[in-house]
């Protein structure tokens, strides 16, 4: 499950907290609204059954406090992804009875996603995120504060000419002592490249916010910092913060984007504010361990080295095909090798002993060289110390995964990564302790996720149509392969983009859905103000509201003046707004279904909550 939080009970430092979350499986999405607790001692997940919770939703923020916990916002988005919108009810529940109620007071923030929410003391502090209003993605830099003694809201402003960061999503917040570190963060600048992409901003950048005055200040990178990333997640313990996973994309030929899912451990140094790479340490039971393998390897006289079959070879050498065959069992697990502490008279004493030869070719496969080919000690030394490794435990590379610490433990669970096409869901669990820092404990292994691939009932078609005009000639098949070609990567028609926007033709998935409509905004930029009608907007209020732009535009062509050329400037607007029509009537029509599901969602929270009050009434009398 992916889901945006998991905190830690308050009252009970090895219990973890997790509400709502989603679920994609290549063809639907599924938003939970469940409320679970993890028994780290026990091992075990508890579903808690609550009257008047809060609707299902992801992307929502968290935090405890004394014997609450409080959710604000996130999205929700139906499991076929027509229907999509945010929340801006703010929740808590008592930790103590499992109850949910809505808190509803003036002055909250707007709703929105990709939000991050921090408790300072007696404050809940949330700031950023976004809002998809399918004309445009809005991002925030608005800070909001919650003051749970008084619960009431106040919005911070930025003092004229302080510094502030910038809007974004997805970044990371903390807390230590007086402070609040910002760190990273996403953002989708709404000037078009010239292929009409939209281009994503993956921010780098750190600040502090001193809540006391209510100011901001960047914080310089110092000591080894880690690369540009997103989706990563961070927590802290002490005296420090840590930062885990994290995807970087990288061109890896022309246009051809990569995905990096990263599975690294860096620290921040919050007293001196440097960060370093956080690397494990080996315990002396691991060493003991490996020599001991070692001697046996020595007794044995190298018999681990041969191979009858793939069975009998060792598990670091055999052939890996788990991304092929997409276990996540075997993906998540990550069992990487590390080199371990061997003396060198043992080493010496296995290589001499070793008759035949092993090298690992592009697929992981044992080849099995001539024992008489002969090689120089030096050779010998790294091969015999290949042979003595051992196994290392550490979870796969992931964004969003949810990591808290409760009792000097660091705990991860889930997240997401993607191997090709498919998008994976994980729901494993793994400990760290921080005082030893010696290995990662796998808890729960992953599940295994089936993937449903998109039917393409529209290229069955074509390809029925194919069979029956087998005979038209090849000059028609070239130009039809040529529209296919610029239909897939060039300019999108109007009439096509309103045809995806009310899910018509060919089904995408989520991912391709959502490019497409990104790529629908650029295209016909609709982000500017200036050259598109705003909702519900007539033919003369927008020529009205945006006559200079246009008859600006005409002089260029035109160089005509007066009345000219505010007929010319109109008849380029009435151009324009003719053929956004289709479009904007379209996207007109999801924002009202979305602004009124956001609305029910509302009204449907406050009859559950007058029912809930009445049958506890009835019950008291």
């Amino acid at each position: 499950m992916l889901t945006k939080f998991v905190t830690v009970n308050p009252l009970k430092e090895t219990e973890l907290i997790i509400y709502g979350g989603e679920f994609y499986n290549g063809d639907k999405t599924f938003v939970y609204g469940d409320l679970y607790r993890y028994n780290a001692e026990k091992r075990e997940w508890k579903l808690i059954s609550s009257p008047n919770s809060p609707p299902p939703r992801s992307a929502h923020q968290a935090v405890a406090w004394k014997n609450s916990l409080f959710i604000f916002g996130g999205e929700f988005t139906s499991p076929n992804q027509e229907r999509f919108h945010h929340y801006k009810d703010f929740w808590r529940l008592d930790l103590n009875s499992n109850q949910w109620e809505q808190i509803q007071l003036k002055g909250s923030p707007s709703a929105r996603s990709g939000h991050r929410m921090v408790l300072y003391k007696h404050k809940i502090v949330i700031f950023g995120g976004f809002y998809d209003t399918l004309r445009e993605v809005r991002y925030y830099n608005d800070l909001h504060v919650f003051d749970l003694d008084d619960f009431k809201w106040q919005e911070i402003k930025p003092k004229l000419g302080s510094l502030w960061p910038s809007p974004r999503s997805g970044f990371q917040f903390f807390v230590y002592q007086d402070e609040i570190f910002l760190y990273g963060g996403y953002f989708k600048d709404h000037v078009s490249d010239k292929d009409g992409s939209e281009k994503g901003i993956v921010h780098a950048d750190m600040w502090v916010l001193d809540l006391r005055s209510g100011e901001w200040n960047k914080v310089k990178k110092l000591g080894l910092p880690p690369g540009p990333r997103a989706g990563f997640s961070m927590c802290v313990h002490k005296k420090r913060a840590l930062l885990f996973g994290g995807v970087v994309d990288m061109e890896v030929q022309g246009d051809v984007l990569r995905s990096l899912f990263l599975n690294e451990l860096y620290g921040f140094q919050l007293d001196n504010q440097r960060w370093y790479p956080l690397e494990l340490r080996k315990g002396k039971a691991t060493k003991d361990k490996t020599r001991g393998q070692a001697k046996m390897a020595l007794q044995s006289g190298g018999s681990s080295t041969k191979r009858k079959d793939d069975e009998d070879a060792p598990s670091e050498f055999k052939e890996t095909k788990a991304f092929k065959a997409f276990d996540l069992e075997d993906v998540c697990h990550n069992n990487s090798l590390e080199m371990t502490e061997v003396d060198e008279e043992d080493c010496q004493q296995l290589a001499n002993k070793v008759t035949g030869k092993l090298s690992i070719d592009d697929q992981f496969d044992i080849t099995e060289y001539s024992s008489n080919e002969k090689r120089d000690s030096q050779s010998m030394n790294s091969e015999a110390m290949t042979l003595v490794t051992t196994e290392v435990v550490k979870p796969c590379g992931r964004i969003n995964a949810c990591i808290v610490v409760g009792k000097d433990t660091l705990y991860l669970y889930g997240g997401m990564m993607e191997i090709g096409d498919q998008e994976l869901t994980l729901d494993d669990l793994y400990t760290l302790d921080l005082n030893k820092l010696d290995e990662w404990k796998c808890v729960i292994q992953a599940s295994k996720t089936e993937w449903v691939e998109a039917s393409d009932d529209e290229d069955d078609e074509s390809n029925e149509d194919g069979d029956i005009n087998e005979g038209d000639s090849e000059e028609e098949e070239e130009d039809g392969n040529e529209e296919e070609n610029e239909s897939d990567k060039g300019i999108l028609g109007v009439e096509d983009a309103a045809a995806i926007l009310r899910g018509e033709g060919r089904k995408l998935r989520r991912k391709d859905r959502r490019a497409k409509i990104d790529q629908i905004r650029a295209e016909l930029g609709l982000a500017d103000s200036q050259r598109t009608p705003l909702p519900g907007e007539t033919l003369k209020e927008f020529f009205s509201r945006t006559n200079l732009y246009w008859q600006m535009a005409a002089y260029e062509h035109t160089q005509h003046t007066g009345k000219e050329l505010r007929k010319d400037g109109f008849d380029l607007a009435e151009s324009r707004f003719k053929e956004l029509k289709p479009v904007l009537d379209e996207l007109t029509k999801l924002e009202a279904e979305q602004k009124t599901e956001e609305e029910e969602d509302a009204k449907n929270m406050l009859k559950k909550k007058g029912k809930e009050k009445a049958k506890h009434s009835v019950l008291h009398r």
